[in-house]
């Protein structure tokens, strides 16, 4: 016989224990009708119950911890952005033959709200580059990737990214691009077939890069105006972009 779940067994054992106690209570009052009076109040009151419990009070409570996780991813994104994701933007932009008509949509401002971040973030959305590998520094990109191989690793173990597949496979599709160019002895002397295979690696971490970006920056404008005001002034879109203050 297959043996009853602790749950099972936690929920006889309770059961048991209200019926010995209402016994108790007939043994000394000898009252029946106010035992089942009270008996048929308490069932009576269980939905009201269940309603405060398990739709007002766990809502609030789901809710309150949700807010809380995502702080927390939050924060390991602008860890991502502050050590990676900001120079590898301007790296990667380098091979974008279109990033000049790219950039005029990517310089937020302080008068920037919902409704323009949330077009730009459309705008990314069908955003179709085609990398040119032979435009930019292949060996920069190698180096500064494979620096930072550890610190990105180190991100994939964080369990709060559990929570946001679209940044997990962000650090998939940058990792990826770190191993493919740390596989390659001499990037100089790469074939065409090699060069365009890498580009699609490039467009991948590119477009991916630019969605969280996007989203990161309407985080920071409206929860940290400091930190948007830093990010604007290192913004790798602007070419006049310069962290001193004017």
């Amino acid at each position: 016989m297959k043996k009853l779940n602790w749950r099972v067994k936690l929920g006889i054992g309770l059961v048991l224990l209200s019926a010995a106690l209402y016994f108790v209570h007939w043994l000394i009052y000898r009252d029946p009708h106010h035992i089942f009076i009270y008996l048929i109040g308490d069932i009576a009151f269980i939905p009201i119950e269940v309603l405060l419990l398990t739709l007002i009070i766990h809502e609030a409570l789901a809710a309150r911890e949700k807010r809380a996780l995502l702080e927390k991813l939050n924060m390991v994104i602008g860890s991502f952005y502050s050590e990676v994701g900001t120079e590898l933007l301007r790296l990667l932009s380098s091979f974008d033959p279109q990033v000049d008509g790219l950039r005029q949509q990517l310089v937020p401002t302080n008068d920037w709200a919902a409704q323009e971040f949330a077009q730009v973030r459309a705008a990314l959305r069908r955003y179709d580059c085609a990398p040119e590998p032979g435009r930019g520094d292949l060996q920069a990109l190698r180096g500064f990737l494979v620096g930072k191989r550890g610190f990105l690793l180190g991100l994939l173990q964080n369990p709060n990214l559990l929570e946001h597949d679209a940044f997990t496979h962000l650090l998939w599709a940058v990792l990826h691009l770190t191993e493919e160019l740390a596989c390659r002895r001499d990037l100089a002397q790469l074939p065409d077939t090699d060069l365009k295979h890498l580009g699609g690696d490039i467009k991948r971490a590119y477009t991916l890069l630019l969605a969280e970006w996007a989203d990161y920056m309407k985080h920071l404008k409206a929860a940290y105006p400091y930190l948007f005001s830093l990010a604007m002034r290192t913004n790798p879109f602007d070419p006049a972009a310069t962290p001193e203050v004017a």
